[in-house]
C-alpha cells in the first residue's frame, strides 16, 4: 500500500482538522480512539467523538496502525463529515515501510494526513536549534521521511512527516499553525486527553 501514497499537497481548501490519537483499556484488549475536529483557522472546537474495538492484531514494532486502525474507522464512522486534514499522533511516511498510521489513514480515507511522532521510529538527522520553528530534515537511506521540528523553545522537538496528500513542506506548517503554547498541535492535544481516558 505504501507505494500508492501521495506526497503532493492538497490542503488549499482545508476547513476542519481532526486530531487522531488512540489509547487502551482492559489491560489493553480494547483499543479506544478518539478524533478531536477543530475549525480553521481559528481551532474552536467543533465535535470530538470516540470510537473502540477489540484489539485483534498482536504488538509487532512498525505495525502499530494495525492494531489501533479499527478503533479509529469506529471513531470516523460516528462523524456527520469526514474532516478536510488529518493530524494523527504517530508516524506518516517517516516509518521503516513509509506507512505509518497518518499514511494508513490517510490513503484509506482519501484525506490529506500528517505523522506528529514524539518520538523518532527511524532515520537520522541533523541537531535542531532550540527555538521554535526550527527544523532539520530526517533522512532514511539517502531518502527524505520526514521533518524533526522544534514546535516549542526549549522542549523536544516532534518527528513530522507527511502521511498522504501533504508534501514536507506543508505538513510543518501546519504542524506550527496548529501549535500554540504546547509541544503538541492543538487537535492532538484535545484528542489525547480524552483517548488516555484524562
Amino acid at each position: 500500500m505504501a507505494p500508492l501514497v501521495r506526497l503532493q499537497d492538497d490542503t488549499a481548501a482545508v476547513t476542519t482538522i481532526a486530531g487522531v490519537d488512540t489509547g487502551f483499556e482492559d489491560g489493553g484488549a480494547t483499543a479506544r480512539a478518539c478524533i478531536a475536529v477543530v475549525r480553521w483557522p481559528d481551532l474552536a472546537p467543533v465535535t470530538t467523538v470516540v470510537g473502540r474495538a477489540a484489539v485483534a492484531f498482536p504488538y509487532i514494532p512498525g505495525y502499530l496502525s494495525f492494531r489501533e486502525m479499527p478503533a479509529v474507522l469506529s471513531a470516523m464512522a460516528e462523524l456527520p463529515a469526514l474532516p478536510d486534514l488529518l493530524l494523527c499522533d504517530g508516524q506518516g511516511i517517516a516509518h521503516p515501510r513509509r506507512f505509518g498510521i497518518a499514511a494508513h489513514l490517510g490513503l484509506w480515507l482519501d484525506r490529506p494526513a500528517i505523522g506528529v511522532g514524539k518520538s523518532r521510529l527511524c532515520g537520522e538527522h541533523a541537531p535542531v536549534g532550540n527555538n521554535k520553528g526550527e527544523e532539520e530534515p530526517l533522512y532514511d537511506g539517502g531518502e527524505r521521511i520526514g521533518t524533526v521540528l522544534r514546535s516549542r523553545t526549549g522542549v523536544k522537538p516532534l518527528y513530522v512527516s507527511p502521511g498522504h496528500r501533504v508534501d514536507h513542506q506543508a505538513a510543518v506548517r501546519w504542524v506550527l499553525a496548529c501549535t500554540s503554547r504546547y509541544r503538541l498541535p492543538e487537535p492532538i492535544r484535545a484528542a489525547d486527553r480524552t483517548a488516555s481516558g484524562r
